[in-house]
């Protein structure tokens, strides 16, 4: 079973999964859409309390990302924070782990007391997007104006 483990997104690990996250968005970005615009995450958003930065390990390989970082809270108040580059290594599909970090950033979110998280994916990573209705998400209007989003998304989180 995979393990996680906190880094900044600084750590050279981390670095070459999220180059190769972007450059396999950059292949598979839709024509029609324009061209794909990454953008490498800032690094102080990802240290506690603001947020994380977390490597899915396999037998000391780094095999997956992802984050989280916090948003503005709602006009009523909720505390937000936002999943950010959930990623992994295309050998590495099939087994679950997604769902396994996307309920551990989940779960950091709601350990920093966040009652909502939300994201924004594009609509050709149908894959991924099946991901977060299985895990309870709801699609929202845009939050944001990432370019490279057309699905926005939300979660509650349970109370701790």
């Amino acid at each position: 079973m995979p393990l996680f483990t906190d880094v900044p997104v600084s750590d050279p690990r981390a670095t070459a999964l999220l180059t190769e996250y972007f450059g396999d968005r950059d292949l598979s970005f839709p024509v029609e859409q324009g061209k794909y615009r990454p953008t490498f995450p800032t690094p102080e958003q990802f240290v506690p309390p603001a947020g994380v930065f977390v490597l899915l390990i396999d037998a000391d390989d780094a095999i997956g990302c992802g984050g989280i970082r916090r948003l503005g809270d709602t006009p009523d108040g909720t505390l937000r924070y936002e999943v950010k580059h959930l990623w992994l290594q295309p050998r590495t599909r099939g087994r679950g782990w997604g769902r396994l970090l996307l309920t551990e950033l989940e779960r950091r979110a709601a350990g920093f007391g966040a009652t909502e998280v939300v994201l924004d994916t594009n609509a050709s990573l149908e894959s991924a997007a099946a991901l977060y209705q299985r895990s309870g998400y709801v699609g929202i209007a845009p939050y944001n104006d990432n370019p490279n989003a057309t699905n926005w998304y939300r979660k509650t989180l349970p109370l701790t």
